[in-house]
């Protein structure tokens, strides 16, 4: 690639193209909504939340200003299979308003979610996110899926992936036999072992009386 005398840059199948062509499509690249792939199976609720944000709102990029609309799109998979801290699936209610009076309700997390498997990240990523004008912005390029079920016009667009937030440890059922086999030991029971409770009881059988 070689560049003459008047601008024109020469490829390597000797094509003259303009020499700003590249920088236009370096500057593309950056101005694009790009779509974004995170993968929620296993991770915190509220810390994924405060991960994909930045995304939404176009914080990862160099030209963010708080009043403009520069955030990716996000698809969420999993979303039926994220977690909470401790106890908070109990402790953590979500407020719901009919409009009517009295039609003030208070959903816990679990039931919620029993419900809706993506509602939760919705309402969580919400929260966290400044309440203007924009909100409704970010919220409407956030795709939530409780599953790997994608559909195809969505995956197609994506072109990145989001760092999950913790590391998630294989179950085991995920190991293999041989696996599990070669796994070292502290130490084994000897065949005759029976564990307090599984040792069968036997009723006594009542003999007739003899007249």
């Amino acid at each position: 690639m070689s560049v003459n005398s008047m601008g024109m840059v020469t490829t390597l199948y000797n094509i003259e193209v303009p020499k700003n062509i590249f920088k236009r499509v370096q500057q593309w690249g950056v101005m694009a909504r790009q779509w974004w792939l995170y993968d929620a199976y296993g991770q915190d609720v509220f810390r994924s939340a405060l991960q994909v944000r930045p995304y939404l709102q176009g914080k990862h990029k160099p030209y963010y200003v708080a009043l403009g609309d520069h955030g990716d799109h996000v698809v969420v998979v999993n979303a039926k299979h994220i977690t909470m801290e401790h106890d908070l699936w109990e402790r953590v209610e979500y407020y719901h308003h009919t409009g009517y009076p009295g039609g003030a309700v208070w959903t816990p997390a679990w039931k919620l979610h029993q419900e809706n498997p993506t509602e939760m990240f919705r309402r969580n990523l919400r929260r966290k996110i400044k309440g203007n004008r924009l909100r409704d912005e970010y919220m409407a390029r956030l795709h939530v899926y409780p599953e790997l079920d994608v559909p195809e016009h969505i995956m197609k667009n994506v072109s990145a992936q989001i760092r999950q937030i913790q590391f998630v440890p294989k179950k085991l059922h995920e190991y293999s036999e041989e696996e599990r086999n070669n796994f070292p030991r502290l130490f084994s029971y000897p065949k005759d072992f029976v564990i307090e409770g599984d040792v069968p009881t036997v009723m006594p059988v009542e003999t007739p009386k003899k007249n």
